[in-house]
């Protein structure tokens, strides 16, 4: 197959060489353990502290990583990477770990709004939202577990399905696919049920609605397959979104403090080898699923994109998707769409010190996951090397 991630013009062509340097001393670091664990403390204290530093923070880590402070910041970097590099976006309201029903129905009609961005322009072809973003954590976990909702927490639960309820109506009536991401294990069944429930009533005629299957946890191929025969007996489509997954530190604590067995895959590679069986069993039932591949591994994409010319699926087949993260992998994201593949970059938007939770999130994560930060920074040096010898 022909390699096409080491394409260093492609990947970086958006970028000015001040952005590149900007990238470079980001991923620098984010390479050391130590440095990223500083670097937050920090940071929350500043913000805790209300020191005047989110000018700094949104000219490095916030605009590396995130699209702007509002849906309306984010258009002009949307149409950059759309017209420039073929590379839609799914806009992504990052603000994690409110828990009130004013912040719910913000983040729901925060949701609302983008579909109907995304309705009218072609370079935002998903929409997105989190679980907990409309509902609080403990009653999804509290469902999972089989317990019974007192009284007020079932008016509660009520409004939490109203909110699915209303975006997946609205992303159904306006043809515009939905994601909903994953979370922690402990509170993912009830997510997974209500999803379904989703799914079942908008994904009559094509993929709609979208779950997100953590293929870190040795599970959910089990449970696509499960979820594949409902469908099947009951006459709806399945959208999902495969990750490897984004909480194993927190998985595997919890697990080892109360006693479970962890519901991470043993190893890197029993990941790697799930994520792919996953995509697989997915190509080979293309005709009833859709799937958005959010992988940051080349393997796996090289994998998918043989899996696609085995099976004769068109490059900019609807039902195929990739993604990846803004500010991350551009390899990926803009060598495939130069190749007329469909790619999706999620970006992340919200007030400064609102998303800094899910930036530090990503920091952690990329220094728990080998290679990745390294492969970033080989690439960026590359590509300062060949602009420099063009000069």
């Amino acid at each position: 197959m022909n390699k096409i991630f080491d394409n260093t013009q492609n990947a970086f062509s958006l970028k000015s060489d001040t952005e590149l340097e900007r990238a470079y001393f980001l991923f620098k670091l984010i390479d050391s353990e130590p440095l990223v664990k500083i670097g937050t403390a920090v940071t929350n204290f500043a913000l805790k502290a209300h020191l005047p530093v989110e000018g700094l923070i949104r000219a490095t880590v916030f605009d590396h990583f995130c699209g702007g402070v509002s849906e309306d910041d984010c258009i002009p970097v949307v149409d950059k990477m759309y017209n420039v590099g073929g590379v839609s976006s799914v806009l992504d309201y990052s603000v994690e770990g409110k828990e009130d029903e004013s912040a719910f129905d913000d983040a729901m009609n925060k949701t609302l709004k983008i579909i109907n961005f995304a309705k009218e322009k072609k370079a935002i072809p998903f929409a997105v939202f989190k679980p907990t973003g409309f509902g609080r954590f403990e009653l999804y976990e509290k469902l999972g577990e089989g317990k019974t909702l007192n009284e007020a927490e079932q008016i509660e639960w009520n409004r939490v399905v109203e909110r699915f309820d209303r975006v997946c109506k609205a992303a159904h009536e306006n043809d515009i696919a939905l994601l909903i991401d994953g979370e922690e294990s402990w509170m993912q069944d009830a997510a997974d049920d209500l999803v379904a429930d989703m799914m079942r009533k908008y994904n009559k005629e094509k993929a709609i609605v979208y779950n997100t299957l953590q293929m870190y946890r040795w599970d959910r191929l089990d449970y696509l397959k499960k979820l594949h025969a409902q469908a099947q007996q009951e006459g709806f489509h399945i959208g999902m979104k495969l990750v490897r997954g984004a909480y194993m530190e927190k998985e595997n604590k919890r697990a080892e403090e109360r006693g479970y067995k962890s519901p991470i895959c043993p190893s890197k590679q029993a990941t790697d080898y799930n994520f792919d069986d996953a995509v697989t069993y997915m190509m080979e039932h293309i005709e009833t699923m859709a799937i958005f591949a959010g992988t940051h591994n080349e393997n796996s994409s090289y994998k998918l994109i043989e899996l696609m010319s085995h099976n004769g699926i068109a490059k900019n087949d609807f039902r195929v998707w990739f993604g990846q993260l803004y500010g991350m992998s551009d390899n990926i994201s803009f060598n495939l769409a130069a190749e007329g593949y469909n790619v999706a970059k999620y970006l992340p938007f919200g007030p400064v010190k609102d998303v800094m939770p899910y930036l530090i999130r990503r920091a952690e994560e990329n220094t728990s996951v080998a290679g990745q930060t390294s492969r970033e920074l080989t690439l960026i040096k590359r590509e300062r090397d060949r602009r420099k010898g063009k000069n």
